[in-house]
């Protein structure tokens, strides 16, 4: 989502790079104010072994993807539960060892 969102990944390419990057908080996205100007970053060091920084603006486009998201999955879940019901498992019987003749 975060390159979606036109954040800027930057590699620890570097052993003094990803030094720095470990002494981040991993995996969070923080502001940092520079020049008062806000820019957010996003560190993991064991993944990729970079860095996602972004302006204001990206991290606005960023919420509105993860927003988007969001409603896609609560969409999702609640078609498959409808499609759940709609076979209305309860008129096929129980399920699984121990329903029904047979040896256990």
């Amino acid at each position: 989502m975060l390159s979606a969102a036109q954040f800027t990944m930057k590699k620890a390419d570097t052993p003094a790079k990803l030094a720095l990057l470990k002494a981040l908080t991993q995996n969070k996205i923080m502001v940092h104010t520079k020049n008062g100007k806000n820019y957010y970053i996003y560190a993991d060091a064991a993944q990729c072994q970079c860095l996602y920084a972004g302006t204001e603006i990206n991290y606005q486009q960023y919420q509105q993807i993860k927003l988007a998201k969001n409603i896609a999955d609560d969409q999702l879940a609640a078609a498959e539960m409808n499609q759940s019901a709609m076979m209305n498992w309860g008129g096929w019987g129980p399920w699984g060892p121990g329903w029904g003749p047979g040896f256990y």
